[in-house]
């Protein structure tokens, strides 16, 4: 244990400190798919009943209309968390009729591309401009890669502890810019330590054949409707997924928040001649928001991503530039298809854990020859993680996988410590206990357990998927949402879908006059 490390722990161990601690901030965004009874993706619009995808701020849609997406408020407690995304799969699945929630990231049998339906949000220009990024990713990588989902992990330490550390340290920096240089040294150690997540928590192995469309792949046939990888944790966060050549060459320096965000203001400024020879628009009608690399920063896949919530118009690097770093997002978290949430409380416990131990560890700036290794160190274990003594790269020295993990959690175990202190509880501790038998066992990991009830059923992926996802619908009905939470929910929908009316009924300029401010304002 480091020098820095064992300092760091021993303040935030002191009593004050740790009254602190439980006011770390969690927040859950989750994606899901709606799909018929039968497994086929939902073609129905967004249901009114779930209110307005454009204006609504717990349940809207991410890029295909079918993509649900629940979004919970920041809880001081994972719990608290859980328990809120809990109820809003309960509102959501007793107002679904016929349909189903999907159970895991990966997207069952599709149909031809053309018929998957983008994310509608009505006819004002905000709504608008929603929709046409959305066409814009469809023209650039195809709608087939828009209906994975993911589980989005945000989280926050509060300013008081930064404020204790800042001090401890004698740090001369503005609090805000002490703030961000932190958060941004904890992505580094994300960046470093994260293929043990895709390890720990990977649980997408196998996928259906009609989500490759037809192009080349090194996977191996698991059934006629199903291919794999026997080690794989997670093709959803390996090139099968995610995948840009136009961003191949954008790695954001995660070194300082300003090379960050100057990487990504160029990114959304800079034109990409395939992009160019789509053009913006076509025939009158917008195809994409522009020819950039980045039509918007969103649009840029990371792993983990700075965040500070916007003010009204305001674009997120100017939020980040002005106000420095809130919270940190972690994007690479697959959805465990054995859980109706597809997250349960010991997994939320490790990655509280997990983050925090990235935030007080040391975290040295990233040479030129580690960020390329911590980038293969990941596409390695989402591609073999299981794979018997599999071989990472720590500092150009060959380590094993099971080795180095252990060594990690090992390590973060004085974090768990500290939070079950903070919290009066021991889940954190167990959760930890949890995870070395993962890396002990890999037969415990969930890609492993997709695989393994894949075979012992005899099914395909998307049958297994299938079969998970009606068994949760059924779980998420009973017990009922209490009707006090029913009457909460209903009045969200409804003053949502009146957000959106009012917003149409605004006097607006036309679309392309509104393209033009929108547009001189990210250039």
């Amino acid at each position: 244990m480091s020098d820095t490390y064992s300092r760091r722990l021993a303040l935030l161990s002191q009593p004050e400190a740790l009254a602190q601690l439980k006011h770390c901030l969690h927040g859950i965004e989750r994606e899901s798919l709606r799909v018929e009874r039968n497994g086929r993706l939902a073609l129905t619009p967004h249901p009114a009943a779930l209110g307005s995808a454009l204006t609504h701020g717990s349940i809207t849609t991410d890029y295909s209309e079918a993509l649900l997406e629940f979004i919970t408020e920041p809880h001081p407690d994972s719990a608290q968390t859980l328990a809120e995304l809990d109820d809003i799969h309960r509102f959501t699945v007793a107002n679904l009729d016929q349909e189903v929630l999907w159970s895991p990231s990966m997207p069952g049998h599709l149909p031809k591309e053309e018929l998957i339906p983008i994310g509608e949000y009505g006819t004002s220009n905000v709504g608008l401009l929603k929709h046409v990024y959305r066409k814009g990713l469809a023209v650039r990588y195809g709608k087939t890669m828009q209906c994975i989902a993911g589980i989005h992990y945000n989280f926050s330490i509060p300013d008081a502890i930064w404020t204790v550390l800042k001090d401890a340290e004698n740090d001369q920096r503005s609090a805000i810019d002490y703030q961000s240089a932190r958060y941004i040294a904890l992505i580094r150690n994300f960046r470093r330590y994260s293929w043990l997540l895709m390890y720990l928590f990977g649980a997408s192995p196998a996928i259906d054949i009609s989500f490759l469309r037809g192009r080349e792949h090194q996977l191996e046939v698991f059934d006629e409707d199903t291919l794999y990888l026997p080690y794989a944790t997670s093709l959803r966060m390996s090139d099968l997924g995610y995948q840009s050549k136009a961003q191949a060459g954008l790695t954001p320096c995660y070194n300082e928040l300003s090379s960050y965000t100057d990487s990504l203001r160029c990114a959304v400024s800079t034109p990409y001649p395939p992009y160019q020879e789509i053009g913006s628009k076509k025939d009158g009608e917008w195809l994409q928001i522009n020819t950039n690399i980045l039509q918007i920063e969103n649009e840029y896949y990371s792993t983990m991503r700075p965040k500070r919530i916007t003010l009204e118009g305001e674009h997120p690097v100017d939020a980040l530039t002005a106000r420095g770093i809130q919270y940190v997002e972690a994007r690479c978290i697959d959805i465990n298809p054995f859980l109706p949430l597809g997250i349960d409380l010991p997994q939320a416990r490790f990655l509280d854990t997990f983050l925090l131990f990235c935030a007080l560890q040391d975290s040295p700036l990233l040479s030129d020859t580690e960020c390329p290794a911590a980038t293969a160190n990941f596409l390695s274990v989402v591609s073999q993680g299981r794979k018997p003594n599999l071989q990472l790269d720590r500092l150009g020295e060959q380590v094993s996988m099971r080795e180095w993990g252990l060594e990690l959690v090992e390590q973060m175990q004085a974090c768990a410590q500290l939070l079950d202190n903070s919290y009066a509880t021991t889940e954190h501790s167990e959760a930890l206990q949890l995870q070395v038998e993962k890396l002990n066992n890999p037969d415990l990991t969930p890609s492993a357990q997709v695989l393994a009830s894949m075979r012992e059923q005899q099914c395909s992926f998307s049958q297994f998927a299938l079969k998970q996802s009606l068994q949760h619908a059924q779980a998420l009905k009973t017990p009922a949402l209490e009707s006090s939470k029913v009457a909460h929910y209903q009045e969200l929908a409804k003053q949502s879908l009146h957000a959106q009316e009012q917003i149409e009924q605004q006097p607006q300029c036309s679309f392309d006059e509104f393209m033009d401010d929108f547009l001189a304002g990210v250039n």
